[in-house]
């Protein structure tokens, strides 16, 4: 599906479709959740997420952490997966090359689904055009990634494809991982940048922060495992990056 395909949802609130879900949240997630709950990135990172801030939380009924009773608690500031829904994004190489699939219903939902209008104007109605646009400036972090990479890893000397291996398997670890100052600082925007401006003025700001800690840091592994890990969160294959 594109952008013009024929899509309609209507959400009857049922929250079925908060349950038992891997929702993969973008820097710009995290810091729209922080505003929505009145505190700081730190705070919903440990409060809502798992795996460094980098996916969503869940308790153990299977209901996400933000539910309440049936309604979303951080509805204005939750995910992009969750505006999308039950329209799920692929994306290409490029951050304008996107594809739109429709998921499966939760068993028992009462969201109904149709054709009275077309996927752009159900992204547009669910405000996802802001969070695409962040991701797609995060996503100019990815060349500056690559770089520093060529610039601090001898292929000829490491082999390329163990190297990834460990980057993409210590990057999306939801325990036991090295610490990694790069990936804190990624989803925790207040704590690098602070609080108190506007969204778009904290992106800019933002991004500025992690190239200068990026153009810092000399561990190649440290900088494989957070470059691995941005491209996932906005929606990126980790090859992305390789």
């Amino acid at each position: 599906m594109n952008r013009k395909s024929p899509f309609s949802y209507v959400c009857n609130a049922c929250g079925l479709c908060c349950h038992n879900k891997v929702i993969t949240l973008s820097p710009y997630d995290v810091l729209r959740l922080a505003r929505a709950a009145g505190i700081t990135t730190r705070e919903t990172i440990d409060r809502f997420t798992i795996r460094r801030g980098s996916i969503l939380k869940f308790r153990e009924s299977g209901a996400c952490v933000a539910l309440e009773g049936t309604r979303c608690g951080v509805h204005r500031g939750r995910p992009l997966a969750c505006r999308l829904y039950p329209l799920g994004i692929e994306r290409g190489k490029d951050a304008g090359d996107e594809k739109f699939v429709t998921l499966e219903p939760a068993a028992g939902s009462l969201g109904v689904y149709g054709i009275d209008g077309d996927v752009n104007e159900f992204v547009e109605g669910q405000g996802g055009a802001a969070y695409l646009e962040a991701n797609a400036r995060y996503a100019s972090l990815l060349a500056v990634f690559r770089e520093r990479i060529a610039q601090t890893v001898d292929f000829d000397r490491v082999e390329p494809r163990e190297f990834w291996r460990r980057a993409v398997r210590e990057a999306l670890a939801e325990s036991n991982y090295d610490p990694n100052s790069l990936i804190d600082g990624m989803f925790d925007a207040d704590g690098i940048v602070g609080i108190g401006i506007d969204d778009a003025e904290m992106i800019a700001t933002h991004i500025e922060q992690l190239r200068e800690m990026l153009a810092r840091e000399s561990s190649p592994e440290i900088i494989a495992a957070a470059a691995v890990m941005l491209a996932v969160s906005i929606g990126f294959s980790p090859a992305e990056v390789q």
